[in-house]
């Protein structure tokens, strides 16, 4: 299975992935110490930063993986929802689908996410 792994973090998908034989084809993470973490342990996986700028030409793929912030979702947070600085990240999550084409998605976020806005953010991300 190849995988693409965005907000990657320092990369736990990979962590549990591993021993299974899955390859992955990219990581895109920008925070600066996770991009260190990830280079040192994953050298030979590139890593293409903004997942919104990544394109059609990274896929098809087996799975996509990522964690969108869950901040603006949480229910120790504002509950800005996709209104928030980082929620509308999920949607671009969405449109990543779109242009990879994954056979498979495991999204992870946090229970807010469900009662965001009503149930109405989950509604949109679906």
């Amino acid at each position: 299975m190849r995988y693409l792994s965005v907000c990657s973090g320092i990369e736990a998908a990979s962590v549990a992935w591993q021993p299974l034989g899955w390859e992955p084809v990219a990581f895109a993470e920008i925070d600066p110490f996770a991009c260190a973490v990830l280079h040192h342990r994953f050298p030979h996986v590139k890593n293409l930063g903004d997942f919104t700028k990544i394109g059609a030409e990274h896929g098809p793929i087996d799975v996509l993986v990522g964690g969108t912030p869950c901040q603006d979702f949480s229910v120790a947070g504002e509950r800005a929802g996709m209104a928030g600085d980082d929620g509308h990240l999920a949607l671009e999550f969405v449109a990543l689908l779109g242009r990879v084409r994954p056979s498979w998605l495991v999204w992870e976020n946090v229970p807010g996410v469900l009662s965001s806005r009503g149930g109405r953010d989950f509604g949109a991300f679906l």
